[in-house]
């Protein structure tokens, strides 16, 4: 009995004495960060982030640094749970029925508010400072882009005060990772895929600093769109969880307000919220039925301030989700179901500027001075006239065009860069066992525009125009099938409809298709083609009519010669077939 009692004891005592410790104020000084110490005018560089991360980790059971993913900077990805219970087992963290915030921090390092608060929010809370709910588990990412951070300077972020200084928006390729999210050029995309369906969030945190126009509000909030999220999630999130948060930040202090969406202009006639795509973070986790949300401080304001909003608006997000743990659990659950067997899902949505909500704007008086550059007038705030006033919010975003839900898609093995990316994101597919022909649902690229301008490596495809008829597809053993009965409904329909914002087909995944592969010699088609011509009646008055529609066409015989070629078995089927063919 004495032998059971005794280590039992012992370990009463060691948790005892390692709280008190942990509590007392040389543990926290010692975690004191470069924020603190500094009087709120610095931020750490990358190296000393993780080292602080990996002290906190080594001196507490609540907080477990994780190595994840490798990013283009040649560094892995950290992420840090922390939990009152040590947590850090994702799958039992679910089967224990606790809420999952995710917080990434630096997808901009000349951003790095979140940085600093998210280290103040952690210490404090191993601390006892700060008190977290045992159904509550924090996932922090450190430093997203770790390429940016690793490139400081004083100079970047002209306009922004604070701090001394700071990283890069690009990451080590120059991407903006915060365009990233759906096509994965960067290394770090693809780490922070597996380190989300790791966690499964049900709130996402993406903490930033706003640039625009000048006002008084030191925060602002970017929500993902409560129409673009949809079903009984998109309704709770704009009835009940936005406006609690709104709420509660002015408990602690802040003016909360969204985020403000106006450039080159006064905010003082309101704004539409930002569109909220899925090639942004937080579009993203929107896909996969996550609350999300993008804080955007404001950059004129001074640096302590913002950080100490930013810990702030974590706090705000970590009280709702403990007070309402239950209804989250059940909405995301109910969600998730209901993606799985719905018949059509929204593929474009447009703003709907009748409706709108109105909200107390704390700005300044915009103006007009010459410029002392060119002497033209000049927009200035000018911060001796500050004023209160309501302004409508446009955040209405309904969708215009649906789709409807095929049984499942299929892949041809060749496309393995689409493929790869599904698997990344667990969706659910099976390869075909054996050679087979399908009839299938297939889209044709009838027409079709093209950014001249690059955009994160690519030249964006958009007015995307297509037909779809029905046809006996020979499919391969080992090709792709992907049945439509599985959470990730909304993110197939999204990424694989080529009529979609963000679709593959839009970030240029399938542009080979585009291009024909095949051709002939003119001078030796010519006897082939009016010999087809003279066997096919019906193409031979097609040429006809379109002569007499056409007198550019009637004149250009390499024109007719070739109209003849698209018309006949000789041409080749792939040319501008979509390769994501739809089972019903």
């Amino acid at each position: 009995m004495h032998r059971r009692i005794w280590p039992l004891c012992l370990f009463a005592f060691f948790t005892f004495f390692l709280s008190v410790l942990i509590s007392s104020p040389a543990y926290s000084q010692a975690l004191r960060t470069r924020f603190e110490e500094s009087g709120g005018t610095q931020t750490p560089p990358y190296a000393e982030i993780i080292q602080w991360w990996q002290k906190l980790d080594a001196t507490s059971g609540k907080v477990k640094l994780l190595t994840m993913g490798m990013t283009d900077a040649g560094f892995p990805l950290h992420l840090a749970v922390l939990s009152n219970r040590g947590d850090y087992n994702f799958e039992q963290i679910r089967k224990n029925n606790k809420r999952v915030i995710l917080i990434n921090n630096g997808i901009h390092p000349g951003e790095p508010d979140g940085i600093d608060a998210s280290m103040l929010l952690a210490r404090d809370i191993v601390a006892g400072k700060y008190r977290i709910p045992d159904h509550v588990v924090l996932a922090f990412i450190p430093v997203y882009n770790i390429g940016g951070c690793l490139n400081r300077s004083a100079q970047y972020r002209v306009d922004q005060n604070g701090p001394e200084e700071f990283g890069f928006r690009g990451n080590s390729q120059n991407l903006d990772l915060n365009r990233d999210a759906i096509k994965c050029d960067s290394r770090e995309a693809r780490a922070f895929t597996e380190i989300f369906h790791l966690t499964d969030p049900d709130v996402f945190v993406d903490n930033h600093v706003s640039n625009g126009a000048d006002y008084q509000h030191v925060m602002t909030l970017l929500t993902t769109q409560h129409t673009k999220l949809g079903g009984v999630m998109g309704e709770y999130l704009a009835k009940e969880f936005e406006p609690a948060l709104y709420r509660s930040m002015k408990t602690k202090g802040y003016d909360l307000i969204p985020y403000v969406n106006v450039w080159g202009d006064s905010p003082d006639k309101g704004w539409s919220d930002y569109w909220d795509s899925p090639r942004y973070a937080s579009g993203f986790a929107a896909l996969w039925h996550s609350f999300s949300f993008v804080p955007e401080t404001h950059m004129l304001k001074p640096y302590n301030d913002r950080v100490l909003s930013t810990y702030a608006l974590m706090q705000c997000f970590i009280e709702f989700t403990a007070a309402n743990s239950e209804k989250i659990r059940q909405l995301r659950k109910e969600q998730k179901e209901a993606a799985a067997r719905a018949e059509k899902f929204p593929i474009r949505w447009s703003l709907d500027k009748t409706v709108f909500k109105e909200v107390l704007f704390r700005g300044y008086a915009a103006a007009y001075k010459p410029s002392g550059v060119s002497g033209q007038p000049r927009l200035y705030y000018d911060r001796s006239r500050p004023y209160d006033k309501l302004v409508p919010i446009y955040d209405h975003f309904p969708p215009v065009e649906w789709v409807e839900k095929p049984a499942a898609y299929i892949i041809p093995q060749g496309w393995w860069k689409v493929t790869d990316l599904l698997r990344l994101n667990k969706v659910v597919m099976k390869p075909l066992s054996q050679d087979t022909v399908i009839e299938v649902e297939v889209y044709r690229i009838t027409d079709y525009r093209t950014q001249p301008r690059q955009y994160e490596m690519h030249h964006l495809n958009y007015d995307v125009k297509t037909s779809l008829q029905k046809e006996k597809i020979a499919f391969r053993k080992g090709d792709w099938y992907i049945p439509l009965n599985q959470p990730a409904n909304r993110f197939l329909v999204e990424t694989l409809e080529p009529r979609g914002e963000d679709s593959y087909f839009a970030w240029n995944y399938f542009d080979a298709i585009l291009g024909q592969k095949e051709g002939y010699s003119a001078y030796a088609f010519e006897d082939i083609a009016a010999d087809y011509l003279a066997k096919t009646p019906a193409l031979q008055q097609q040429l006809n009519e379109r002569r007499a529609a056409d007198t550019a066409f009637a004149k250009d015989g390499r024109a007719q010669l070739n109209f003849v070629y698209q018309q006949s078995p000789w041409f080749e089927p792939v040319h501008m077939r979509y390769p994501v063919y739809r089972v019903r």
